[in-house]
């Protein structure tokens, strides 16, 4: 394959008459050199493209209420919730500071999810101060902080328990989160989720609405869905029966796949919930059920083919007869995942992206680790120093999870709409990295 045919992974990324790598249109050398490296880029069409589609297929195939709601640790940063809430999407988030930012950014509270299995009371309080729609309660202790909180403050608060429905959706260990045997929710298979469930419908201050799995991340096809949705869906036939409660809401998570390389499949969002939204229906008229509300929290397939990381060259060194290692001028501060899970990236040669490879290449870090690396053995056209290197599908879970290991400043981030570029979040200064030492 060559560098150009590589090059064209998302419908978003292209090759220019130059041979230089775009992104939404936009020479991604020239935002390298005008706003300097490393730099995340994220195509905010891409964005809006993809919060389209799930919007559209949700309310095509799915019954009416149901919704998607996008998972703020994807990427969350105060310009991505006004894209969101624009698209007609609502959003989850995993702490108190994702939803600081979402507040800041002016996002609704009431479409609000707030996600978690260790919320601190200081957490509960905060999100009932700021009106959220709906808490995903992980387990007994937080049922219990959740009723006291709300009934203190003269709330009554909606609530989805998450449960566990022992999937194994064959993904990495490290984001598989539907087995019984997950810090996430309660099991099913153990009898716990009942006792849970039952308990909670006693609680005067909170509002059941309905039950949430996760069952984890990078799944092509609908068919592991399909397989939750019947567990689920057999957990609320069998909670109506014994309880006559009734779950409006069945919350079956994320976890939709993208393509980080041309060795993963091509994969359509519309036609997955499509077959998942005809299983569901069958389903339900099977257990005599109504058919609930169905939730999505797609995160990595609406920010990940949007963005695009941007490194400096800084080093070429060959160890003969070995390997071929290019140190670039970021790692695993910016990028944890190969670090973390060993996750395949496409790397490009930005400013050559139509030159054929001449050799494989380790992409590696500036970080102080021996594991700080980008990818391993990657197939470039001869780098050199100065060359601006561009690794692809980088929009989720990049600066969501950076840090400032070795004091290494985070990137900057620029958002491109219709061929212009906006700075949405600057550079970090070592100023900022003092800022907060006494």
């Amino acid at each position: 394959m060559t560098t150009r045919e590589r090059a064209m992974l998302h419908p978003n990324y292209s090759v220019d008459d130059r041979g230089h790598f775009c992104i939404g249109g936009v020479d991604s050398v020239m935002l390298a050199k005008k706003y300097g490296t490393p730099l995340y880029v994220l195509d905010e069409d891409a964005v809006r493209r993809n919060c389209r589609t799930y919007y559209s297929s949700v309310k095509k195939h799915f019954p009416p209420g149901s919704t998607a709601i996008y998972a703020s640790k994807a990427l969350s940063f105060k310009r991505i919730y006004p894209v969101i809430n624009e698209e007609g999407l609502g959003a989850d988030v995993a702490s108190a500071g994702e939803l600081y930012i979402a507040k800041s950014a002016g996002f609704p509270m009431e479409k609000i999810l707030f996600h978690g299995n260790g919320k601190s009371e200081a957490d509960i309080r905060f999100a009932l101060e700021c009106s959220i729609g709906c808490f995903v309660v992980d387990n007994r202790e937080e049922l219990d902080t959740l009723n006291r909180c709300a009934g203190e403050m003269g709330i009554r608060q909606k609530i989805q328990l998450r449960l566990t429905p022992g999937i194994d959706p064959h993904t990495f260990d490290a984001v598989n989160t539907g087995k019984i045997d997950s810090k996430f929710g309660t099991a099913i298979a153990t009898g716990q989720a009942f006792s849970l469930t039952s308990y909670a419908l006693t609680l005067r201050n909170l509002d059941l609405q309905g039950f949430h799995c996760h069952i984890g991340s990078q799944i092509f096809d609908d068919r592991p869905f399909c397989d939750a949705a019947d567990i689920m869906l057999d957990y609320i036939a069998t909670v109506r029966d014994k309880t006559g409660f009734t779950a409006s809401v069945l919350n079956l998570g994320g976890g939709f796949a993208v393509r980080y390389t041309h060795d993963d499949p091509e994969i359509s969002i519309e036609e997955n919930i499509a077959r998942l939204g005809s299983h569901i229906m069958d389903r339900c008229g099977e257990l005599h059920i109504p058919v609930p509300a169905i939730i999505l929290e797609p995160g990595r397939s609406i920010v990940a083919d949007a963005g695009v990381t941007l490194y400096t060259v800084e080093n070429v060194k060959t160890i003969e007869d070995y390997k071929n290692y290019v140190t670039v001028d970021g790692g695993m501060a910016d990028n944890p995942r190969y670090a973390l899970y060993r996750s395949p990236y496409t790397v490009l040669i930005a400013n050559r992206a139509a030159d054929n490879p001449d050799a494989l290449y380790t992409i590696a870090g500036r970080c102080c680790e021996s594991g700080d690396m980008i990818q391993e053995d990657v197939p470039l056209p001869a780098p050199q120093r100065g060359d601006i290197a561009a690794v692809l599908v980088t929009g989720a879970y990049n600066y969501s999870m950076a840090s400032n290991y070795n004091w290494l400043c985070r990137p900057a981030l620029v958002m491109l709409r219709g061929g212009t570029e906006t700075l949405a979040i600057r550079h970090e200064t070592f100023a900022d990295l003092a800022a907060c030492q006494l």
